[in-house]
């Protein structure tokens, strides 16, 4: 008797590649989503229930009396799909988010100001609305999901990036190169290090969940490439992947207005989770490696270029105004060129006799034996 699956969305970033893993294993699959949205990667052997998965009645009308051996929740009102799915799926599956996590999109919460690095699961979460109010409706749900689902499994999402993703990171940087621009500004160097993830490996985290059903029954896990880069890396490997030369014009925080579409947020503190407990339990390891991964999205977004000033753009906020650029630019290189290393009563600031790298403490003996 073959296993059934219902996954609801289906058709965003990552869709296709969970749908067809489930394929791939042999469930008979439906997919709900509104039908606005066909992806041709999804076989015709997958069932399509259109409706609105943001309304409980209209969801629950369209499932009927129905059962599935598994359900992922990608997509919809989580609270409420969990609540009409109880009792009729063998394994529930869910997504949410970060910001769930206290000082995810408020770093000054924290006191010094940041986001503790690495966030395990057993993290702070969001308890007081005035904090963060989305973060505070997704830790509330969270609990509704296990509330209603108590075995499910809940998989909490960084920034996926890929194909066909409604905000794309690496645009600004893939316009810009398009446009033929030579230099990108980064603020403090783009050091600035987040979790992201890939739409096939977040796809094939969920996946794994499916595989080891007992490990996973009643888990949160925080899913996100097992590598991160910093924003200035980031724009390395887009600029490669072009083969375009891009110079990496670094200002402090701030005057670097235009890097504040890359780093997403008010400040340059890190948001990086811990992926330790996905790999432990469900054996995680990222399918695409995230160097791979950019650049394959930053070509696909070179051959599929959204529309200038479109949606894209504008949930991004970049103006990307190339004049305000090169004029910051000029007064930046002016103001650094009238700065000069001062004599020092002493020896100059070193790095430390404990460096050993390039410019750093020599060797005592030269031959090594």
């Amino acid at each position: 008797m073959s296993r059934t699956a219902l996954v609801i969305g289906g058709t965003g970033p990552s869709g296709p590649h969970v749908v067809n893993g489930l394929v791939d294993r042999g469930f008979e699959t439906a997919i709900l989503h509104s039908g606005a949205h066909e992806r041709p990667e999804i076989p015709d052997v997958v069932e399509h229930i259109h409706t609105d998965a943001y309304d409980p009645e209209k969801v629950r009308a369209a499932l009927g009396d129905r059962t599935f051996d598994v359900c992922i929740a990608t997509y919809g009102r989580l609270r409420a799909n969990a609540e009409i799915t109880a009792g009729r799926v063998g394994q529930f599956i869910s997504v949410g988010g970060f910001p769930g996590y206290r000082g995810y999109m408020n770093a000054p919460l924290f006191d010094p100001p940041g986001f503790p690095i690495p966030t395990r699961e057993d993290g702070e979460l969001i308890r007081d609305p005035a904090e963060d109010e989305k973060g505070f409706r997704i830790a509330r749900t969270e609990e509704r999901v296990f509330d209603a689902q108590p075995d499910a499994t809940h998989f909490r999402y960084p920034w996926v990036y890929g194909p066909r993703q409604p905000a794309p990171r690496e645009w600004s940087i893939v316009r810009r190169i398009l446009d033929g621009r030579d230099q990108i500004i980064v603020a403090e160097d783009g050091l600035s290090l987040s979790s992201f993830g890939f739409t096939e490996n977040m796809a094939h985290a969920l996946l794994l969940a499916v595989d080891r059903p007992e490990a996973a029954r009643g888990q949160i896990y925080n899913a996100a490439d097992q590598e991160v880069l910093s924003i200035r890396q980031v724009v390395e490997v887009v600029a490669k992947s072009m083969g375009h030369a891009l110079e990496i014009v670094s200002m402090p925080w701030e005057i670097a207005w235009p890097a504040r579409p890359l780093v997403a947020q008010p400040w340059t503190t890190h948001r990086i989770v811990s992926t330790a407990k996905m790999e432990r339990d469900l054996g995680y390891r990222d399918k695409i490696p995230p160097k791979e991964a950019i650049a394959l999205t930053a070509r696909w977004l070179a051959e599929n270029r959204p529309e200038p000033g479109g949606m894209e753009e504008m949930v991004m906020q970049d103006p990307f105004d190339y004049a305000a650029e090169d004029r910051l630019i000029a007064q930046w290189r002016e103001a650094v060129s009238k700065i000069a290393e001062p004599e020092w009563a002493g020896a100059a600031p070193g790095f430390g006799m404990a460096f050993s790298g390039p410019g750093g403490r020599e060797r005592t003996n030269k031959d090594f034996k």
